[in-house]
């Protein structure tokens, strides 16, 4: 890789996580995982979509850490998943710290099939930032780790 990679993630569930640890190898990027503190979301799915969408209505977002110094990086990837359509707010938080980066940003992200206005809102949230096309998968396409390695091999030679 010619570009220093940066691979910031949210994982609740433990998908996004495998799909950026495949990045981490496709890419030799750095690998920060974004937390959150451990009463902030349900073990439940649909608790945690309740508590998300309150989140998203008061704009009270959830605190994340800092993450490494952004402007070391050329290239940040930022996954997480898809909740109700739209970028989880660990996510959001995160994107809040990116004011001012000057490389490129793509979003990565797992869903069980309604991403369709992911990206779109992904970028409303970048405003400013030179943000690439992202990509998407599901669990299941993250079974068979060679072909998933493949595909992110693909999308990462596309976006360079």
């Amino acid at each position: 890789m010619s570009e220093k990679t940066l691979i910031v993630y949210y994982s609740w569930s433990g998908t996004t996580a495998k799909m950026a640890k495949l990045l981490q190898k496709v890419t030799n990027g750095k690998l920060e995982e974004i937390k959150v503190g451990a009463d902030v979301f349900s073990n439940d799915m649909y608790q945690t979509s309740d508590i998300a969408q309150q989140q998203l209505v008061s704009g009270e977002l959830p605190e994340v850490q800092n993450i490494s110094n952004l402007s070391d990086y050329d290239l940040i990837l930022v996954g997480g998943p898809v909740w109700s359509g739209q970028v989880s707010t660990p996510v959001r938080s995160f994107l809040k710290q990116t004011s001012g980066f000057q490389g490129k940003i793509a979003p990565f992200y797992t869903s069980a099939g309604s991403d369709e206005k992911y990206e779109t809102d992904f970028g409303k949230l970048t405003d400013g930032l030179d943000v690439v096309t992202g990509i998407g998968m599901t669990s299941g396409s993250l079974q068979n780790e060679e072909s998933a390695s493949t595909q992110l091999s693909d999308w990462i030679k596309q976006i360079n």
